[in-house]
């Protein structure tokens, strides 16, 4: 079997894809690419014509064209990484800042697509697209949320374990909303998302460990707990998403709560301590035996 090789010089071709008659630029620009996706390493100029080349046909060709050849490109993660963020505003929905912007108070102010849109976007995607879209995100041109300090995620985690395997839904969306500075409603919808992503998020951006991650996953949501291959799937997802993505994402959940805010009397600030009071007092989490995940996924794999 041949090796698949880079087209050769392809000018000639994007120049005659311009005249009038059959447009073949969208041909061109889906071929050139499938056959670049079919390679794992590329010379410094197989790079550079793919670079090229592909960005001058991603501005001739149709929106749907874009979208197909963006889906190939979210899958290869050493693509080209100019070619990736133009691609990337057409598979995510984000609009780039214009360079000569001017800097805003609010990190979406002045936007043309708002933070409860790209909210939506995430939470409308089923498994495959919110990977690509965490996959892709470090690639965004969009602000980060602050980290969270060291001290108040290690504090968090512990009572987001312990609301979880006290199945304290309520005290763990307090906790959510308090250390991520996002709203109560927002913190309910991570938590009872069916297909677990949100939770991950929320795991890398309190540099939560994986082992804590998959506890609150197997204890917590009843869905994702039948299922030891989602869990293990949760626990990949979360090796493999680099902190910028988590914290791009939760930034865009911050931006879209100041949104909900405007409207509203002010309200204590977030980082509160230990035994901050609302007006009720944090319920006392219930104490109970940690689960080992590997018995646990032994149990599972035996009922079977």
């Amino acid at each position: 079997m041949t090796d698949v090789k880079t087209p050769p010089n392809l000018n000639g071709l994007v120049e005659l894809g311009s005249r009038t008659g059959v447009d073949i630029r969208p041909t061109l620009l889906r071929v050139m690419t499938d056959l670049y996706i079919q390679k794992q390493t590329h010379t410094e100029q197989e790079e550079q014509q793919f670079s090229e080349l592909s960005l001058r046909l991603i501005e001739l060709v149709d929106a749907k064209t874009r979208a197909i050849v963006a889906a190939k490109i979210a899958g290869y993660p050493t693509a080209p990484i100019a070619v990736r963020r133009r691609l990337l505003k057409e598979h995510i929905g984000l609009i780039a800042p214009a360079e000569d912007a001017t800097p805003q108070d609010e990190p979406f102010a002045g936007s043309n697509i708002a933070a409860d849109e790209l909210s939506e976007l995430f939470f409308l995607a089923n498994a495959e697209e919110r990977r690509r879209i965490l996959i892709n995100l470090p690639f965004a041109l969009l602000p980060q949320a602050e980290p969270v300090p060291p001290s108040v995620a290690r504090e968090s985690i512990h009572r987001l374990e312990a609301a979880a395997l006290g199945h304290n839904t309520e005290l763990f969306a307090r906790e959510l909303e308090r250390t991520l500075s996002i709203s109560r409603e927002q913190a309910r919808r991570l938590i009872e998302d069916p297909s677990g992503e949100p939770i991950v998020v929320m795991a890398i951006a309190l540099g939560m460990s994986a082992s804590v991650l998959q506890r609150i996953l197997l204890c917590f949501n009843p869905i994702i707990s039948e299922s030891v291959q989602r869990v293990y799937e949760l626990a990949t997802l979360h090796e493999e998403i680099e902190p910028e993505a988590a914290f791009r994402l939760l930034a865009i959940w911050q931006a879209a709560y100041r949104t909900e805010r405007k409207s509203l009397p002010p309200q204590k600030p977030v980082h509160q301590p230990v035994n901050w009071d609302d007006g009720q007092r944090l319920a006392a989490p219930v104490v109970r035996p940690k689960i080992r995940w590997d018995e646990l996924a032994a149990r599972k794999a035996e009922s079977a």
